[in-house]
């Protein structure tokens, strides 16, 4: 079994890379430092960690880029993206664990989710939705917002990322492309802010049309009021114990 952050792990496979490519490639091919580094397993402090992971210590990080060939049915869906769009559509490709993530230009992301849906050689005929990701330490890149794909035709299942900064959070809805994406995309405004322009309706979806800020946000503060439930009281997250 490999062990995180071993010799095997995508972050050092990256790094090897690294050292066969130009400084452009290399830039696109690192792996992103996603958080600040994670020590222990279960994020106690003060009283002791009788875990037996207190010594470990973990950079979190996302996989960087990656070369052609990528494998399997990768190379084909990639390559006949590529025709339809240009290769300026696409930030990079990453393929890690054996899944396929394509990292979008966000004024692209209609045309690229078009091409997807209806050229007879891909028909991602289904989208099961969008979730948002913060990472406040990737500057200028901070909120990402993740399509999940699936291709009834051929089994196939395929990632869209889009990136933007939160000083600028919008992208464009493809509710056009993909009607079922209404309320997700609701739900990702609700809980990260990222605006997608050309939404029919977007309003919160869950928490109060005039709650401050987004709560998924990992800026936002954990604070909150105790929650009774038969019974029982929830003390606020602010009060619990740390599970990093």
């Amino acid at each position: 079994m490999t062990e995180p952050g071993g010799e095997h792990s995508s972050v050092n496979r990256a790094g090897e890379d690294l050292e066969k490519t130009n400084p452009t490639e290399a830039k696109a091919k690192a792996p992103i430092l996603a958080g600040k580094e994670r020590k222990g397993l279960f994020g106690v402090t003060g009283s002791g960690d009788t875990s037996g992971f207190g010594g470990l210590r973990r950079q979190v990080a996302l996989p960087g880029g990656s070369a052609k060939p990528y494998g399997s049915w990768f190379d084909g869906a990639t390559e006949r993206l590529e025709g339809l769009v240009g290769d300026q559509a696409l930030e990079k490709v990453v393929v890690d664990r054996g899944e396929l993530t394509l990292h979008v230009r966000r004024e692209r992301l209609v045309e690229v989710a078009q091409h997807l849906r209806d050229d007879e050689a891909l028909r991602f005929e289904f989208c099961s939705g969008v979730s948002g990701v913060h990472y406040p330490n990737e500057t200028g890149r901070e909120l990402h917002a993740v399509y999940h794909l699936l291709s009834i035709t051929h089994n196939r299942r395929i990632r869209l990322e889009v990136s933007v900064p939160d000083t600028d959070p919008h992208i464009p809805s493809i509710v056009s492309v993909y009607p079922a994406n209404d309320w997700h995309e609701r739900e990702t405004w609700d809980f990260f802010g990222i605006i997608f322009d050309g939404h029919p309706a977007l309003t919160r979806i869950q928490m109060p049309d005039d709650w401050p800020g987004h709560p998924q946000r990992k800026d936002y503060p954990l604070g909150g009021i105790d929650v009774e439930y038969k019974g029982a009281v929830i003390p606020p997250p602010d009060t619990r114990r740390s599970y990093n």
